[in-house]
């Protein structure tokens, strides 16, 4: 799977909608290199407060999930789902489609609940890296397994496209929103932009994105 947005964005028979629809999502910058390995390292462990902007569309065509680009315009993040939206289990893959997240939904009804995992070079953590239910009415309450029992809160996750996420004493760590374009216009709902602080995991905040995603049938 190729980096470039404008290469991986290709929809069958429709190459003119497609290299428009490519730039009104995440314009690639006037000059845009070729990432080198530093690049790649800084793309999983990024640093600082970021923006992504967030496509609830998988590459994949006719499959489900989402992808994930980060400001170069290069894909940085997807979830290829090749069940029925709101599936059972999902993958969260950097973009040459290493997996770095497994999802899970377990439960039902009022005890349903999503938990993650993070894989690593020798594979799957044992234990859960989090743990995201449905708290109050369209919030959602995070639980971070090792670590003291951390917890972050998810406000608003029902809306699909304008929520906030809450860390310890209700501070906002990452916002997410509808995308606009330079010029003001406002992108569909499935267009979404990521705004991360720099106190937090970027890889935990776009784990509950996706569990949000899943849980509103997004993808």
């Amino acid at each position: 799977m190729g980096a470039d947005l404008s290469k991986n964005l290709a929809l069958p028979h429709h190459p003119h909608h497609s290299l428009q629809l490519a730039t009104k999502i995440q314009p690639l910058p006037a000059a845009s290199p070729s990432p080198s390995a530093a690049d790649e390292c800084q793309s999983l462990h990024p640093r600082g407060e970021q923006v992504y902007t967030v496509w609830m569309k998988s590459l994949v065509f006719s499959g489900n999930g989402c992808t994930v680009y980060g400001a170069d315009g290069r894909v940085a993040f997807r979830v290829d789902n090749y069940g029925c939206r709101g599936g059972r289990e999902v993958f969260f893959m950097d973009r040459d489609g290493k997996t770095l997240i497994r999802i899970q939904r377990k439960g039902f009804r009022v005890f349903k609940r999503w938990e993650a995992r993070r894989y690593f070079d020798d594979g799957e953590e044992a234990r859960p890296w989090f743990t995201l239910h449905k708290a109050r009415k369209g919030a959602a309450a995070v639980t971070m397994h090792g670590g003291g029992g951390r917890t972050y809160a998810v406000e608003g996750c029902s809306r699909k496209s304008d929520y906030k996420i809450k860390g310890a004493g209700g501070a906002g760590v990452a916002a997410i929103a509808r995308k606009q374009t330079a010029s003001g216009i406002v992108l569909g709902e499935d267009v979404l932009t990521l705004t991360v602080g720099s106190e937090v995991d970027h890889l935990l905040v776009l784990g509950m994105v996706v569990v949000c995603g899943l849980m509103n049938r997004c993808m």
